[in-house]
């Protein structure tokens, strides 16, 4: 294997040629990014103009789904073992098709966490072989802050922003001041949104992923047919709950002896839009929260759980009423992929934040990696292993 390889070249490698680009770099600046955190293995190429532009060079992304498919959700094991058989070729897809050569590049940025954390080692070590072999700036990237930051890459997302990130694993909001400032307003304090999507799927047998499967059965369903309840409504503040709603999705679907397929169209239906009023009501109160800051107020939704038309149907309506900006990636760049890996390590190298050659080598994979502490310095959601990301 490639990475594999290289590693071997470690040995030929010095630390002092590995290239350390100067801060506020004034010529663009190319970077491969390498994104292994959950079940695809994906690799791009972006340019950063000394104006602060991307462009897009490729984006490639090898989905695994079908590799889970039997058990129902992501096997860890599993994950870890297609992104080894992956990584090469997938990397080598996506510089080829940039139409540039390793010696080209400036930067090499890898997810180093928060993830599955043996996918994360595939990546991030497949990064550090390449920065060797060929001398080229390590850029360990917080999944988080790829997804944080991934607006910018095709839209204009000025600083600063309230970001409202919902994927499989994370479900925040957070006040984004600037590449590597954030306040975090929220979080969930159990199961996050794209997990709830991923477990009412397997609950109604729509297979996997979950949240593509429940909005494509929710079309032929009546989110009125089942009254789902309101998670925290009479809890002020940003944080979110995903648990008891699972619940009565599960409760409602044993009440109903053979569920037809209008049954379960209409639980579907049902579950997506009461996720949806949990997402717009709390987001909401963050808009409260930190309106009278800006005179332009921007929200930027992030994160796989992005894509749903309904949620960004209904957090549009809600940005309509409070006067505010509705800024959403395209649906490629919601869900992850190594282009918002590479734009946040290029976005960080030319700001000057890229970490020493001996500090990233030393970086080790992190299943967990808080972006940005709780508002009271607590562990929401923490458990034995620390604080949730």
């Amino acid at each position: 294997m490639l990475w594999i390889g290289l590693l071997l070249s470690m040995r030929l490698a010095s630390l002092r040629g590995m290239r350390k680009l100067p801060a506020n770099a004034k010529t663009p600046l190319l970077v491969l990014g390498l994104e292994t955190s959950c079940d695809d293995t994906a690799a791009a190429v972006v340019r950063r103009s000394p104006d602060g532009d991307c462009a897009i060079l490729s984006n490639e992304v090898w989905t695994e789904h079908e590799d889970h498919a039997a058990y129902g959700g992501i096997v860890p094991e599993i994950a870890a073992r297609s992104h080894v058989e992956r990584i090469d070729a997938t990397v080598i897809k996506a510089v080829t098709k940039a139409g540039v050569k390793f010696a080209d590049l400036d930067a090499v940025a890898a997810t180093a966490g928060p993830g599955l954390v043996g996918g994360v080692m595939v990546g991030l070590t497949t990064a550090k072989a390449l920065c060797l072999a060929h001398r080229l700036q390590l850029l360990p990237v917080n999944h988080l802050e790829g997804h944080a930051l991934s607006a910018g890459m095709t839209e204009d997302a000025a600083f600063p922003y309230l970001l409202l990130l919902i994927s499989g694993g994370h479900t925040q909001l957070l006040w984004v001041r600037d590449v590597g400032e954030y306040q975090r307003l929220g979080t969930t304090i159990d199961d996050a949104v794209g997990e709830s999507f991923d477990k009412t799927a397997k609950l109604l047998g729509l297979g996997q992923p979950g949240g593509p499967r429940v909005q494509v059965a929710a079309l032929s369903g009546h989110s009125d047919r089942f009254n789902f309840p309101k998670p925290l409504a009479k809890r002020a503040g940003c944080d979110f709950s995903f648990s008891g709603l699972k619940t009565a999705v599960r409760e409602a679907a044993e009440d109903l002896t053979g569920p037809t397929g209008q049954d379960i169209a209409d639980l579907a239906a049902s579950f997506q839009y009461a996720a949806a009023r949990h997402l717009v009501q709390r987001t909401g109160n963050a808009i409260d929260m930190t309106g009278p800051r800006e005179k332009s107020p921007r929200l930027v939704v992030a994160g796989g759980v992005a894509a749903n038309t309904v949620i960004r149907s209904m957090l549009q309506d809600l940005c309509d009423e409070k006067s505010w900006r509705l800024i959403v990636p395209p649906p490629q760049y919601c869900t992850d992929n190594g282009a918002m890996i590479a734009w946040a390590g290029a976005q960080r190298l030319a700001m000057g934040l890229a970490p020493t050659p001996d500090e990233a080598l030393a970086i080790a994979p992190r299943a967990r990696w808080p972006l940005a502490p709780p508002p009271d310095g607590g562990q929401i959601g923490g458990g034995r292993k620390g604080p949730k990301a």
